[in-house]
């Protein structure tokens, strides 16, 4: 992975940091993690880095500033193919790889994909009937109609497979759905939403595709965040929304099946953490090079230097922790508590490494006219998301003692 990053150098304005700007080190895969690939995904992801590189990043900071999202991208990410790569789950490093280098770019973009593509088309690959995968996933994959995916409600996140408010009640051929999603990834203009609601007659969970042009459907934008802000989540109300019985996944009739998504979400979120780490590491590395204090660069000093070889060591570690990871996806022997280690030990990690990121960049490192401020606060999101640090720690502790500390 060689080093490529946007921010502007020492003395440019605002402005020239909307143009990207390349430099080109030494490897950050300081392990050569990457020749686990064959040559030919070797190959994919050197022309994704570049598609990335070329098409998403010139784009995203004026997004992420605005709250917008950039759907002139949209024909960019469908020709890479990653929604099948992911949704099919038949090459686990590969999509780690895509994973990462799109997260190094920017992490709201690659959540986009990673919803889409690993929560809502997944499910549907995996959970669903014939009928289904006819119906929806051709136009997923294509990403002509876009997926969301609706678990969180406002009053339940982490204890929402318990205490879930969101009701399913059958009548004949149909079911009508009543409740309140909240924090729902592209939930503002999906054609499609995955919507999890507790069966009424058996208090089991169940999932529904519900199409957003239902009546009683409505959607509202999540105003003010400080995080992941291209992503356009939203509150999803659903009054007596009724959905026929053909949308209900048959291979979800309870939270175990949910969980199954979950796990491999945690996996792919946990290798965004990887790309925030190195994109952290990209930006620092760029301005302690370009920026002159005392006659010469900061990235001469030992404290600088000293941040700097803690972030590659953060990333690094986390990568190989990732790698791991995707063997045992691929071999089939993946557990939850590997999934809620990874995810905690790698967001742990990169929230340790776009702090020390940002303190290189000083006064600047505030500012989103450089993309290092973009990155700190990107990792606010993605180490809450997908399962918090601490309730990934209570699922490794449930299986390392044998006692659950939930209640």
């Amino acid at each position: 992975m060689s080093t490529v990053i946007d921010s502007p150098k020492i003395g440019s304005t605002a402005a020239d940091a909307a143009t990207p700007k390349f430099f080109t080190g030494s490897t950050t895969d300081f392990f050569c993690y990457e020749d686990l690939l064959t040559p030919e995904e070797r190959q994919l992801v050197a022309q994704a880095r570049v598609v990335f590189e070329r098409d998403v990043r010139p784009v995203v900071a004026e997004h992420w500033n605005n709250e917008t999202f950039p759907f002139e991208i949209v024909p960019v990410l469908t020709a890479l193919n990653l929604v099948e790569l992911c949704a099919r789950g038949n090459n686990f490093l590969l999509h780690g790889f895509m994973t990462l280098e799109l997260s190094r770019v920017d992490a709201s973009i690659s959540t986009f994909v990673g919803v889409h593509s690993g929560l809502f088309a997944a499910a549907i690959a995996q959970l669903g009937t014939d009928d289904q995968r006819e119906r929806y996933l051709d136009d997923a994959i294509s990403l002509r109609k876009i997926g969301a995916f609706a678990l969180t409600e406002p009053e339940h996140g982490s204890d929402v497979s318990r205490n879930m408010d969101t009701t399913a009640t059958r009548s004949g051929d149909s079911w009508t759905l009543n409740g309140v999603k909240h924090w729902i990834g592209s939930g503002t203009f999906a054609a499609n939403v995955l919507v999890w609601a507790r069966d009424t007659a058996d208090d089991q969970i169940k999932g529904f595709i519900v199409s957003a042009a239902l009546d009683g459907f409505t959607a509202e934008k999540i105003e003010n965040k400080i995080a992941l802000r291209i992503v356009q989540n939203a509150t999803i109300t659903l009054d007596h929304v009724v959905v026929a019985e053909r949308d209900r996944l048959p291979g979800a009739t309870s939270f175990r099946d949910t969980n199954r998504l979950l796990t491999n979400s945690r996996v792919w979120v946990g290798w965004q953490t990887v790309g925030l780490q190195f994109a952290a590491y990209d930006y620092a590395l760029r301005y302690a090079l370009d920026r002159q204090q005392f006659g010469k660069p900061i990235a001469s000093f030992q404290l600088v230097q000293e941040k700097l070889v803690r972030m590659l060591e953060n990333a690094t570690t986390s990568l190989g922790t990732m790698v791991r990871i995707a063997q045992l996806q691929q071999a089939g022997t993946l557990r939850p508590e590997h999934a809620a280690m990874a995810k905690a030990s790698a967001s742990a990690r990169m929230r340790e490494s776009v702090a020390l990121g940002r303190s290189v960049l000083g006064g600047n490192g505030i500012s989103t006219s450089w993309g290092m401020a973009r990155v700190f606060a990107d990792a606010e999101a993605l180490y809450t998301y997908e399962g918090s640090y601490e309730i990934n720690t209570l699922v490794v502790g449930r299986a390392i003692t044998g006692i659950s500390a939930f209640q």
